[in-house]
């Protein structure tokens, strides 16, 4: 009786141990991070090189040979210039708002940045959900940046 017992206890115990850290482990995949990466990712703009929207004028696919870290987030490059170029100023080339949606971000909230609906305005990199968010985002952006500048980082806070 009293081994079955002490058996009971320990189970409670590592059940106990395996409730805690795994509700800390689904927060941190809630919680919204400085730098969107999706849902169980660590990859900036989704493996997108940031430097190639700049270089190239497309989004090129990054690959894991050719990656940094930057504000706690995996970042990929198509190629060691790009990589080198973001390492020397990741902040140039980082998307705004940390790759959220920018339109979303001037609303006061946060969605996905979407790699594929993009602009650059002044030198910078911004990233909208979609293609009718991206149109709606380029017939007024220089009232929505406004907006999204004083509403970030507040909104992930």
């Amino acid at each position: 009786m009293q081994i079955l017992i002490l058996r009971k206890n320990g189970l409670l115990r590592f059940l106990g141990f395996f409730l805690v850290i795994s509700f800390g482990l689904i927060m941190n995949a809630f919680a919204v991070k400085r730098i969107y990466t999706g849902f169980l990712s660590n990859q900036a703009i989704s493996g997108y090189d940031a430097v190639s929207y700049f270089s190239e004028g497309k989004p090129l696919m990054g690959t894991e040979e050719l990656k940094a870290e930057y504000q706690g987030a995996n970042w990929y490059f198509s190629s060691q210039k790009n990589l080198n170029r973001f390492k020397n100023n990741p902040k140039k080339f980082a998307p705004q708002y940390g790759g959220y949606c920018a339109w979303a971000v001037s609303q006061g909230y946060t969605a996905k940045g979407d790699p594929l609906y993009w602009t650059i305005h002044n030198e910078k990199l911004y990233l909208n959900y979609n293609l009718s968010i991206n149109q709606k985002w380029l017939n007024n952006r220089e009232a929505f940046i406004t907006q999204a500048d004083m509403n970030w980082p507040g909104v992930i806070e």
